[in-house]
This record gives structure tokens, sequence and C-alpha cells, in this order.
């Protein structure tokens, strides 16, 4: 497929079928994840891939699936991969306290972006456009209980779990009314030179 085609293709899908992500199309999933951008190559993400049914369940409760469930079902636990999406601002600072990053007077930067969830955000598109690109679909949520995601994956304190990105074959979904919306054309969001 190519690329503008990947990307033309890729919506939030909803629902999936039973069909397994095989173990190679994970791997180079999660492969391509490991070239997204990131600050100063800080690369302060992680991930937790959850594939068993009963955790993806629990998955599902945390991110508060059943308030979806009367449009879309259950499609996070329904979902044969859950990839939780995580990120550390602790590993940027670090890195940018090292000698090739420190202001001469001794001091980190300042950070008027926190670019950690930028660098996030481009590693989770990377994930979400490599999976349509080998035939899936996805969909990410939010995560609205950072504490309970951590507390039942176990994830460490430093990382902030930013959502979840569920991968699976596409079946037949009910699209979001969101899309009633239609997309804002270029005029409006693109200013060339100055605003």
């Amino acid at each position: 497929m190519q690329f503008s085609e990947t990307v033309l293709k890729r919506r939030m899908v909803r629902n999936f079928t039973d069909a397994p992500v095989s173990d190679e199309d994970l791997r180079k999933i999660l492969e391509l994840a490991l070239h997204a951008p990131s600050a100063g190559f800080s690369q302060g993400w992680s991930y937790v891939v959850v594939r068993d049914e009963e955790r993806r369940r629990e998955v599902g409760r945390i991110q508060g699936e059943e308030g979806y469930a009367d449009r879309f079902g259950n499609f996070i636990s329904k979902a044969p991969v859950n990839i939780v999406a995580c990120t550390s601002d602790q590993v940027y600072h670090r890195r940018y306290q090292e000698p090739d990053k420190i202001k001469d007077d001794g001091t980190e930067i300042d950070w008027p972006t926190p670019y950690w969830f930028f660098d996030i955000g481009a590693a989770a598109m990377i994930i979400m456009l490599a999976a349509v690109d080998l035939g899936y679909a996805a969909a990410f949520t939010g995560t609205f209980d950072p504490k309970g995601m951590k507390q039942y994956l176990g994830i460490p304190d430093e990382y902030h779990p930013v959502g979840v990105i569920s991968i699976g074959k596409p079946a037949k979904d009910v699209k979001s009314p969101s899309l009633k919306r239609g997309r804002r054309p270029q005029e409006q969001v693109v200013h060339f030179e100055k605003w």
C-alpha cells in the first residue's frame, strides 16, 4: 500500500473480528514505533502489550469501555491486541541534563511544551498507520484512570499511560457521529508565512 493510501484509509475502527494479530505483524508494528521522533532522541516511550482475553477485559473496564458500549460495543476488550502507550517526562529531564544537552550555565532547558506527550502521540500514530498498512484496523482511547492502569499493569511510577491503541482485523462497525462535522478545509488550518 502506498503511504497516502494508508493515511487515507486510517480511521478509528471500533469493532474487530476474532482473527488474531500475528506475532510477526505485531513485532513489525512495534519496531516501526521505535522510529518515531523524540526530543533529544530521548525515546521516553514504553508500551505494555495486552493480548490475554481476561486482561483485555480489565483494560477495557479501566478505560471506561461501558461508556462506549451503547454506540460501539466493547471494542477495547474485543480487540485481539491492546497496546498501552506510556511516556516518561523523567526520561526527557535526565536526557537534557546530559553534557551535550545541558545549557552553558549548567541547567536544563526550559520546557515550554511537554514534548514527551508530542513524541508518544507521534509514536502512537506510527503504530496505527503500521497496523492499517498490514491490513488491520486500530482505535485510540485516552486513559482517564492512569493510576488504575498503572496499578493493574505494574507500570512504573515515572511512566504515564496516555492511552490504549486497540488493534485487530476490522469488522463492520458504527462510524462515529462526529464524522458528520466533516474535515476542516485546508484554507482554515494552513497559514503561509504568517497567520
